[in-house]
């Protein structure tokens, strides 16, 4: 059963159900008269309002935010997005400053028509990723691929030699205590 915490106008001394005592939006109602627990599951309600459990963000429309994993492996960053029901024209790649960006858009539209129904739906989402990249880069060498709606792309890195030198530590001569 929910819960109804009623006000009453300071104006007038009749309850006015419709406004809210307090107007922060994750605290409706006299915040000290909530029971703790009724205190959490309000809260919970509302970050539950605000990320959809499609992982999509409630506050952003038409957003959309594809899973992506980055991974380096024989001196190259390979980068993996899983975009389901997009089409190569759908993905644009590119490298900009010092990030690898993926920017696309899903559109998907179904009808569908019956003896005495009609069923129309449009769902919509865009969406624009960037990924860090180190330096040295192969500009020329990058490659993108994309099958069955998971896009590919390996980035090659220059080998970096690094010169390693062991520096030896020592222990420092104890100093004697001048006399007092």
């Amino acid at each position: 059963m929910a819960e109804s915490l009623l006000v009453r106008d300071p104006r007038n001394g009749k309850i006015d159900p419709a406004r809210p005592p307090f107007d922060a939006p994750f605290f409706r109602g006299n915040l000290f008269a909530l029971n703790p627990f009724t205190l959490m599951r309000r809260f919970t309600d509302e970050m539950d309002h605000f990320f959809k459990p499609s992982g999509e963000l409630a506050a952003i429309p038409n957003a959309w935010i594809p899973v992506v994993e980055v991974k380096e492996k024989d001196n190259k960053i390979l980068v993996t997005a899983e975009l389901p029901g997009l089409k190569k024209e759908d993905v644009k790649v590119y490298v900009e400053g010092d990030a690898l960006i993926l920017e696309g858009e899903r559109k998907k539209e179904t009808e569908e028509k019956g003896t005495g129904f009609y069923h129309s739906e449009r769902s919509y989402g865009a969406f624009c990723r960037s990924i860090p990249l180190p330096e040295g880069i192969k500009l020329d060498a990058i490659t993108a691929n994309f099958t069955n709606g998971v896009l590919e792309a390996v980035i090659p890195v220059a080998e970096v030699k690094t010169k390693r030198k062991d520096v030896p530590v020592n222990e420092a001569p104890v100093k004697a205590k001048a006399a007092a």
